[in-house]
């Protein structure tokens, strides 16, 4: 069997196996102290945690400006919050795909997008009730009102309100 040699920083002077031993130690602790500083400054979203896009703005594949710029984002737009650090959130969009953008960008407000291709916004909360407005597929209404019942009550940017199934839209 042959011997393989030992890089010359890991050669240890005899007698010194328990300063070999003291540096493996602390090298371990470093990694526990990354860790767990990386734990404390990047916060995973618990639940579904949707924000809004303040203003249209860049999705990027990593938390950086210089990573690749993927998409635009419009103004509006619904997005799952999955990880949130200081300066960045890694947010899922209505196909589930995963992005990065500027957490500047990102407001409380909630907002719903339509992704079926005509949704009937309706009086009431019930199938029956009389429609109100037809909206296309992609479009973002404002929410009013927590879902209830199966129906969430939404306001279109040009002032109409209404009711529409939660099935038919995504940001709930």
């Amino acid at each position: 069997m042959r011997k393989l040699p030992f890089p010359q920083w890991f050669r240890c002077a005899p007698g010194s196996v328990a300063v070999a031993a003291a540096a493996a130690r602390a090298a371990v602790v470093t990694l526990v102290s990354v860790a767990a500083l990386a734990a404390l400054t990047s916060t995973a979203a618990t639940a579904a945690d949707f924000r809004s896009v303040t203003d249209a703005t860049i999705l990027y594949d990593a938390p950086a400006v210089r990573g690749k710029r993927l998409y635009v984002a419009p103004r509006g737009m619904p997005l799952e919050a999955v990880v949130i650090n200081e300066a960045w959130v890694r947010v899922r969009d209505r196909t589930g795909e995963l992005t990065w953008i500027e957490r500047k960008f990102l407001s409380e407000k909630r907002t719903v997008i339509a992704t079926a291709p005509n949704v009937i916004v309706r009086e009431q909360a019930r199938e029956s009730a009389k429609p109100v407005m037809t909206v296309a597929q992609d479009v973002v209404l404002d929410l009013v009102e927590p879902p209830a019942s199966g129906w969430v009550r939404v306001k279109h940017r040009d002032g109409a309100t209404g009711f529409v199934a939660i099935g038919q839209v995504w940001g709930l």
